[in-house]
């Protein structure tokens, strides 16, 4: 049988059209991390969060498939992409990006149990005992009422496909609504250290209410 993969299952969420479209996102768990800044700090807040996450990450779907740590229903997957949410971004595309606050996350299967997060914790404090493995937490989201869109290009062209979301909002009777922990919402595709700019694959999703 081959691995479990959601990107596969929830095409919806995870392969969505180059056309703005309304999505419902259910609630979902997944190691996360708040930081502060320009997330293209060379050694800043946002490089050390995502080297903590897949190292968190790949140390729970290895630990599951060694019988590591107790989940009696654990299943072979592939380990899901990275995504962000992020304030001063989207929304406002010229804020100065050391004013930005972002959490970083990656969604984890239903299976993996706040034992399975301590496992890869413990693992992460041995192997890499550089990484802050207490900023990390494990918690779950539910989005719900969005408007999605797949942006193909670099992320500082994002604006424009961000402004063909926002009409098709108005035209939809949507608004946008980031209170709580509502945020732009990005879903990164493509790995920027082996995709040209022009190619990245990026989803974009913001949080609406209906007007």
């Amino acid at each position: 049988m081959p691995p479990l993969d959601y990107k596969k299952q929830a095409r919806r969420l995870y392969l969505p059209s180059a056309v703005p479209a309304v999505v419902d996102v259910p609630e979902m768990q997944f190691f996360m991390v708040d930081g502060t800044g320009d997330p293209n700090a060379p050694d800043g807040e946002y490089s050390h969060a995502l080297e903590l996450l897949y190292t968190l990450s790949y140390a729970v779907r290895m630990g599951g498939k060694k019988g590591a740590f107790p989940a009696p229903d654990y299943l072979e997957y592939v380990v899901l992409p990275l995504e962000g949410l992020w304030w001063n971004s989207g929304q406002n595309p010229s804020a100065d990006k050391n004013t930005f606050r972002w959490t970083s996350m990656i969604r984890q299967p239903g299976f993996i149990t706040a034992e399975a997060f301590e496992y890869a914790r413990s693992n992460a404090m041995k192997k890499k005992p550089h990484l802050n493995v207490e900023i990390a937490r494990m918690a779950s989201f539910a989005e719900g009422l969005c408007v999605q869109c797949l942006h193909t290009g670099s992320y500082d062209d994002e604006p424009a496909t961000l402004a063909r979301m926002h009409v098709f909002m108005e035209q939809s009777g949507l608004r946008p609504d980031t209170s709580g922990v509502r945020a732009h919402h990005e879903i990164y595709l493509s790995d920027p250290r082996k995709t040209p700019a022009e190619r990245l694959k990026t989803v974009l999703r913001l949080p609406v209410l209906k007007a």
